[in-house]
Order: C-alpha cells, then structure tokens, then sequence
C-alpha cells in the first residue's frame, strides 16, 4: 500500500506552531543525541544508539507504508491522550533535573528520565501530526517502535545494571560449568571464576550478556516494524529476541572457555572476535525468521474509510499544536531551569585535609601497607584525595586479623551528595566478587575508648570463605547523613530534595572493614588514633 501523500496545498497552509513545534521536537531529539553521545561511543552496550537517530528516521518514514495508516480524530479524547503525555513528559525531565542535581549530569539516571522525556514528547507530537489535517505521520506499530527504541539507546540505571549483570554472570558460569562437567571436563568453580586444568576463565561483566540482550531486543523490535506485518509474528520475534541473545552468548562463554581449557590465550582477538560474531549472527538469525514468517503476505487488510481531514486552521487542530507548543516551551524553560541551578559551588579552594595523615603510619605488632591502587577509581569517585592502609597481624591463636581503613574526600561543589552515596560498598564491592549477607541491623554506633562515634552503617559481605565486616559514615557539612539504598532512585531523589541544588559542603566518606567484628577490633590502639584524628571533620 502506497503511502498517503500530503497535498501540497497543506504543506503550504502548515501554521507555524506546527513549524514551530517540528523544529522543537527535532531540536529535543539533537539535545538527547549530543547528551548520549558519550555513551554511546564509550559503552558498548550502548554502540547501537550511534545508529538511532537513522533509524528512527527510516521508521517514521517505513510508517507512512507499514500499514495499517490510522489517523487521530481531531477530537477531546486526543487533546486529554496529549496532555497526559506532556505531563509525563516534563515529569521525566523533573526528575532528571533532581537527578542532575544530587548525581550529575553525565549519571545513568539522568540519561534515562532525559530519554524517557523525550519519548513521551515524541509521543504527543506523533498524536498531534497523526490527527491534524496534514497527516503527517500515522498512528501504527512502525511509529510506535520508532519512539520506543530511543529508550533501549539509554543508559540502564546502575543498580538494576549491577542486579541485572550479576544474575547473568552467575548463571552464564554456572551453565557453562555443567557443560563442561557432561563433556568430561574437570573444572571448578568460584563465583564467577571457572577454575581448569591450564588455567582459570572469568565471566565477566562484557561477557555476562547484557550487550547481547539488549542489542537483541533493539534488532527485535526493528525487525517486526520493517519486516513482518502480522501481529503474531511480530510478538513472536520481539519474544525471541531475548532468549536467542542469551544463548547465542552463552556458545560463545563456553566456545571460550573450552579455548581456554585446550591452553589457547583467549583474551584479545578472540574475545573480542566471539563477542562481534555473536552480535552478528543473533542479528542475522533474528532476520532470516523475520522475512521467513512474511514468505507469504497476508492480503491487505479492509481499511474502514478514514475520517475526513481536518482543516490544519481549524480551532481544534489549532488548540492542539497550541498545547503542544506550550510543553515544548515548558520543556525549555525547566531546563534552563536545572542547567543554571545545578553548576558548582564558588568554595572550591578550602583546605584539603591531609588524609594519609589521618591514617596511623605505625602501629607495634602490626604489618603496614599504604595502597596505591585506589587512583584507579578516581575518575568514577570524580576526587583525587583518597587513602587507604592495609594493617594484618597474627593474634595469640594464630589467626589473621586484617583492619582496613579508608578515606575519601571532596571540596564544596566538587560533587553531588548522592553521587558520593552511590558508591558505597552497598553499590561497589557486590561488582568484585563480595557476597552481601543478612545482618540484625543496618546501622551500628560503635564505641571506641569511651567514646561512642555517630551512628555508622554497617554491613557483612563475604568473598568465598573470607567475612569483611564493614563500618561507614558519610559526612556532609560535618554531619553524618543517613541513607537506606544507594541502589533506590526514590532515595536518591530524597537526598536531592533534602540537600537542593548548590552543594555548599565538604564531604568525607570514612569505612572501616576488618574479616572481624566490632568487639574484637574495638580496643585496637591505632583505631582510637584514627578516630581521634578524623574527629575534627566531624567524625
């Protein structure tokens, strides 16, 4: 079916609210692309979103054919579907905007809400330009999917990307395991580590199947508006798509690791090769059963007859591209709202606590050592004043007793309260192997030499065999803050609220771990030290 054309005479009689807002929309979509850029070239889960902007062009115009063509009535129950998308619209960039303030701008979340914005905003123009008289784009699945992928080109926020990540490595190994174990193989395994004769495989995050999955569903999607018109078959392709991603990269975790197994160096070419060709032919595989199932096409649907059109200067599509018009300025206007409320603080040029100092050089009995390779984490921690020390001894029983303790700092302005919040142990150490376990509470007010410390988050994580009993204190301003989930968008928009826009105060983080608990360590000479030192920030 050829797609409806659009007289020239109503080109030429477009009002220029409706100029106004394609120009606006094109304008939102540009701002988004220049947003997620860096992610898209720096995240390759996210390499597909370079092709987006393509594609979502080529959809809207594939639309116009796709059938079945359905135009909006230019009627009341179009104007409340429009406001309602508005509304949640700018609710979106409300919340990127609190986001942007207690996170940053460049953050996960707010990356998401701006895209999650700009979809219900596309939305509402797709409902305005379907049922004016210019029809210009229709209301079908092709249009829909068009709007829809900007959210799979997103990034996925860190907490479910953590849970998501975690949950496919482990049962990427484990799967891999009992292969190996039905092929005769000898392997163990440890967490997300496979333990073979010549040498050990980790599944890693790159090879847990995130990228496969989402990339998957992206091609999914694009393949049942482009290549199926039915209805099934295009739910039987989207339901494919994400199975077929996970098995597809589970061959190739195990194709790996039985590399590996025979003592072929796997890191490299050939990680990197499996990785593209798994992409490849998911892709592939996914389009051959598209343009299989469309072998025979079904005939064309009875259209019933369309309403008549509408004159593009008539009052109701006139108060529609008005409404329109109006969210797209608030739009405007909220984000030059956040954009000026969210720039640093002036106070950059306090004194910098010396850290390293803070820590005890020597302690009698104890074996000392400074790390070095926290610097490695102070692009994600966006501050350079960190410090750690490591000090192991053997008691009286033979046992080891490993304290360590940490510091991390940052100027007024230099960042946001709840991107420090973001990356507690909470968020960071479940990434490298540690296991959260179950404790009677999440908050402890430890006693050190008489002295009872601020009420301190306390958790219990364990490494195979190894516990790590772990107390911390954030501080903003010299007062502690109290927090539940650092995974929790919800909490994070609390901390926003609590804290505004401009963020004043220093802030020290402060963790104390140790494989053990607090009674056993408490009268340790060097913790009192250290104590009595971090006390004038506020500890």
């Amino acid at each position: 079916m050829n797609p409806p054309a659009v007289p020239a005479s109503a080109v030429a009689r477009m009002p220029w609210l409706a100029k106004f807002n394609l120009l606006a929309l094109a304008a939102c979509m540009v701002a988004l692309c220049v947003q997620l850029w860096g992610d898209w070239r720096h995240n390759p889960d996210l390499s597909h979103g370079l092709l987006m902007p393509v594609v979502f062009l080529l959809l809207l115009n594939e639309s116009r054919a796709a059938g079945p063509v359905r135009w909006a009535p230019a009627g009341r129950g179009s104007v409340v579907v429009l406001l309602a998308l508005l509304v949640a619209g700018l609710g979106a960039l409300v919340m990127a905007g609190l986001y942007a303030a207690s996170l940053d701008w460049s953050h996960a979340l707010v990356n998401l809400s701006l895209t999650l914005s700009l979809a219900f905003l596309l939305g509402a123009g797709l409902v305005v330009f379907s049922n004016s008289g210019l029809r210009l784009i229709p209301i079908n699945w092709t249009a829909c999917v068009a709007i829809a992928l900007w959210l799979l080109c997103a990034p996925i926020p860190p907490g479910t990307y953590t849970r998501l990540t975690i949950a496919l490595q482990l049962r990427v190994t484990e799967n891999v395991l009992h292969t190996l174990h039905v092929l005769g193989i000898a392997a163990n395994r440890h967490g997300n580590v496979l333990e073979l004769a010549r040498g050990s495989v980790g599944i890693e995050e790159a090879c847990s199947g995130v990228r496969s999955l989402i990339s998957c569903i992206f091609a999914g999607l694009f393949f049942s508006a482009t290549l199926v018109r039915r209805p099934w078959a295009r739910a039987l392709i989207i339901a494919l798509s994400a199975p077929l991603a996970l098995l597809m990269n589970f061959i190739r975790s195990l194709a790996l690791t039985l590399l590996a197994s025979r003592g072929i160096d796997i890191a490299g070419t050939w990680h990197d090769v499996t990785g593209f060709a798994v992409l490849g032919v998911t892709a592939v595989l996914l389009g051959g059963l598209a343009l299989l199932l469309e072998r025979r096409p079904p005939p064309p649907p009875a259209l019933a007859a369309p309403p008549p059109a509408a004159d593009p200067r008539s009052l109701a599509v006139r108060s529609q591209f008005r409404i329109l018009s109006s969210g797209l300025v608030a739009a405007l206007g909220l984000t030059i709202l956040f954009i000026a409320n969210t720039h640093p603080s002036d106070h950059r040029d306090a004194p910098v606590p010396n850290l390293l100092a803070m820590l005890p050089a020597s302690a009698p009995g104890w074996a000392i050592e400074t790390s070095s390779d926290i610097y490695q984490f102070r692009d994600t921690l966006q501050t350079d004043n960190l410090a750690q020390r490591i000090y192991k001894k053997t008691d009286a029983r033979g046992h080891g007793v490993e304290i360590i303790l940490y510091l991390a700092y940052w100027r007024p302005g230099q960042a946001s309260v709840s991107l420090v919040a973001s990356h507690t142990p909470d968020a960071c150490w479940p990434g490298s192997g540690w296991s959260a376990l179950p404790t009677p509470q999440a908050r402890e007010q430890p006693v050190i030499t008489a002295r009872t410390l601020p009420t301190a988050e306390y958790r219990l994580f364990k490494n195979g065999d190894f516990p790590q009993f772990v107390w911390f204190w954030h501080l903003y301003d010299g007062q502690p803050i109290a927090y539940r989930d650092p995974y929790s968008a919800i909490e994070l928009l609390r901390i926003a609220w609590r804290y505004g826009f401009r963020h004043n105060g220093d802030q020290l983080f402060v963790r104390v771990s140790s494989n053990r608990p607090w009674a056993e360590i408490a009268g340790e000479p060097l913790l009192a030290e250290f104590f009595a030192h971090t006390q004038s920030l506020g500890l």
